[in-house]
C-alpha cells in the first residue's frame, strides 16, 4: 500500500497520541510487582507496545485491556523454569528489556522480531549479562535471533553507552531484581540519555531507587521490590514534534491539546529548537499553539540525546534558504532504519540540497521544491515525515502507510480530520 497526497492545508485541535516510551517502562515495571495490581490509564496501544504486553505475559503476567484500552497489571516477580519464545516484532525496547529479563529465569528464552529488529545491534547487552553469569547466544553477530539463559545474581558491570540507552535501561530495571543488586558503569558517551532518566523516573514511581554515582556514567541499584502503581500516560514529545512540523509547514491554524507539557520526556527539546528556527509556540495550559513565518532560519542542532527529532527537524528544512546541520546522531543509522541514510536519500529527491555526514546531515532549500514517490523503508516516523512533506509539496506518494501502527495508530485518520488530503491504498 502507499499513501497518495496532495498539497493541503490543516486547521484543527489535535491531541498527541500516548507515549511510548513511557507505556513500555510503565507494562514491563508494572509486570514486575510480586502479584499486585497496576493500573495504567491512556497507554499507547500499537505494534511496539503490543509486543511488550505479549512478553510480558510469556513471563507470567496477567494483563487485560478494558473497553477504553486502559491496562490492569498482575505482576509476577520470580519467573518459573519453562523454555519460552518471543516475538517483539519490530521493538528494539521490547526485545533489549526483556533479553534482560529472561536472564533472571532458568528457563531458556529465544527472542527474536521481524526482519528489521532482526538488525538492530544486541552485541553490548549480551556480553553485559554473560559477565554477570547467564548464557547468551546470538544467531547472527550480535543481533537477532538470540537465546538467553540465566540466573544472573548480580554484582558488577561495564557497558558501552554509544550503541543505545534501551541497554542500561534494561540492566537498571533488573537489577533491583539481582540477589547482590547492580553497579553498573557506562562505557563511552551515553547516547539518548534522556531515555536513562525515564526509565530512573518510572523505576522511582514504582518504590525502586535507583542511586546516581556519576551522573550518566555510573548507577547502584540494590536489591528492592516493585510496587504497583495507578498511573496515566502523558502524550509523547516525540509524535509532538511532528505535529509541530506539520503546522509550521501546512498549519494554517492548528493547536496541540496541552497533554504533554509537564511530561518529562526529552524529545520536548523541540519546543526549544522550533523557536531558534524562528516558529512562534505559546501554551495558555489548555493548548499549544504554532505559528509560523514564510521562511525559517537554519541552525545547528546536537541530537546525541533526541535522535528521535531527527524526523521533525530535517522537514523544517523544505521551508528554510539558510542551511540546517543536523549532527552527534550516528545511532540514528541503528534504528527501524537507517534515518540518517534515508532521509538524505528521499529529501534529495525533492530538491533539497543534501550532504550526509557520518553521524548526521546538512540539508539546504535552494527555492524548489518537487513532487516524489517516498520510500519510507517500513519506518513510522519517516512515514509520518514524509507524508507531511507530500502535504506541503503536493503530488507526492509515501510508501508503507501500515507502519504508523508503532507509534501513532490513527496518524492518517487525525491528518484527514484536520483536513488533509491523503488516501490510502
Amino acid at each position: 500500500m502507499r499513501a497518495y497526497i496532495q498539497k493541503s492545508d490543516l486547521e484543527g485541535e489535535i491531541k498527541c497520541p500516548p507515549g511510548k516510551s513511557e507505556t513500555h517502562r510503565e507494562i514491563f515495571l508494572s509486570a514486575l510487582t510480586d502479584g499486585k495490581v497496576s493500573h495504567i490509564k491512556n497507554p499507547l496501544l500499537g505494534r511496539d507496545t503490543i509486543a511488550t504486553i505479549d512478553a510480558c505475559r510469556k513471563f507470567g503476567a496477567t494483563i487485560t485491556i478494558d473497553s477504553e484500552n486502559n491496562l490492569t497489571i498482575t505482576g509476577k516477580a520470580n519467573l518459573d523454569g519453562r523454555n519460552r519464545f518471543i516475538d517483539a516484532s519490530n521493538s528494539g525496547t521490547t526485545i533489549r528489556i526483556a533479553t534482560a529479563r529472561a536472564a533472571l529465569g532458568e528457563g531458556e528464552t529465544e527472542l527474536t522480531g521481524d526482519s528489521s529488529l532482526r538488525t538492530r545491534p544486541m552485541m553490548p547487552l549480551l556480553n553485559a549479562l554473560r559477565d554477570l553469569g547467564a548464557q547468551c547466544s546470538s544467531a547472527g553477530n550480535g543481533v537477532p535471533p538470540i537465546k538467553v539463559r540465566g540466573m544472573v545474581s548480580g554484582g558488577e558491570v561495564f557497558i558501552d553507552g554509544s550503541v543505545s540507552s534501551q541497554f542500561i535501561s534494561a540492566l537498571l530495571i533488573f537489577g533491583a531484581l539481582m540477589e547482590k543488586g547492580l553497579t553498573l558503569t557506562v562505557l563511552g558517551n551515553l547516547v539518548s540519555y534522556h531515555y536513562v532518566e525515564g526509565t530512573i523516573d518510572a523505576m522511582r514511581r514504582h518504590g525502586v531507587e535507583v542511586r546516581t554515582i556519576v551522573p550518566f556514567k555510573k548507577y547502584r541499584v540494590p536489591n528492592q521490590k516493585y510496587s504497583a502503581v495507578d498511573h496515566e500516560v502523558a502524550g509523547d514529545w516525540s509524535s509532538a514534534a511532528l505535529v509541530i512540523a506539520m503546522a509550521a509547514l501546512v498549519g494554517r491554524e492548528v493547536s496541540i491539546v496541552d497533554n504533554i507539557s509537564k511530561s518529562p520526556q526529552g524529545d520536548r527539546a523541540i519546543l526549544g529548537y522550533a523557536q531558534q528556527l524562528g516558529i512562534r509556540i505559546k501554551s495558555d495550559g489548555y493548548r499549544i499553539s504554532i505559528e509560523s513565518p514564510k521562511y525559517l532560519n537554519g541552525g545547528r542542532f546536537d541530537l546525541n540525546a533526541t535522535p528521535d527529532l531527527l524526523p521533525a527537524i530535517a522537514l523544517f528544512a523544505l521551508k528554510s534558504p539558510e542551511p540546517i546541520y543536523l549532527t552527534n546522531v550516528a545511532h540514528a543509522r541503528k534504528k527501524e532504519t537507517d534515518r540518517i541514510k534515508v532521509i538524505c536519500q528521499e529529501f534529495s529527491k525533492i530538491g533539497i540540497d543534501v550532504e550526509e555526514k557520518a553521524d548526521g546531515m546538512r540539508l539546504q532549500w535552494n527555492g524548489e521544491l518537487y513532487p516524489a514517490d517516498f520510500d519510507s523503508h517500513d519506518d513510522h516516523r519517516l512515514f509520518m515525515a514524509f507524508s507531511i512533506a507530500g502535504m506541503y509539496i503536493g503530488n507526492c506518494s509515501v510508501s508503507h502507510p501500515e507502519s504508523v501502527d508503532v507509534s501513532y495508530p490513527g496518524f492518517v485518520e487525525e491528518m484527514k480530520r484536520l483536513h488533509a488530503k491523503i488516501e490510502v491504498r
